[in-house]
């Protein structure tokens, strides 16, 4: 009967050192942290285009702040500050709607496709009057 009761302590001490173990690990791993997917920041990449193909010198910024990039010949940029989830990128381009993008947890890529805005020109043009030319004449 001691022989038992020896034992089982054994047992009991082991199992309790198991279990101290294992509440240290899952205390003290980084997955099990306050750094989840949707606080971590990443870099985003993407690229721009138009109906007719790739955008080349249009405008990323983000929403609030003077960081931006703008798109190579390609259309493509890497945006250079890592962001995380709930940030707004802002595109934009001289003659199209400016369009804004909420980075959710699977963003990693943007494609995206600017639509042409309307501009128009108020006034009329006055084809009556000759030009005169400012310059004196010598």
């Amino acid at each position: 009967m001691q022989t038992q009761t020896l034992t089982l302590r054994k047992t009991y001490k082991t199992f309790g050192f198991v279990v101290v173990l294992m509440m240290a690990l899952f205390t003290f791993n980084s997955s099990f942290g306050q750094t989840t997917e949707a606080t971590q920041e990443r870099t985003i990449k993407g690229i721009v285009s138009n109906e007719d193909g790739p955008l080349p010198g249009a405008n990323i910024t983000l929403d609030g702040t003077r960081v931006g990039a703008v798109t190579d010949d390609e259309g493509k940029f890497t945006f250079p500050k890592k962001l995380k989830t709930g940030d707004v990128l802002v595109f934009s381009y001289l003659g199209y709607e400016t369009q804004k993008v909420s980075i959710t947890v699977k963003t990693s890529f943007i494609t995206l496709e600017l639509t042409p805005d309307m501009v128009e020109m108020i006034g009329a043009i006055d084809t009556n009057k000759p030009y005169k030319s400012k310059r004196k004449k010598n």
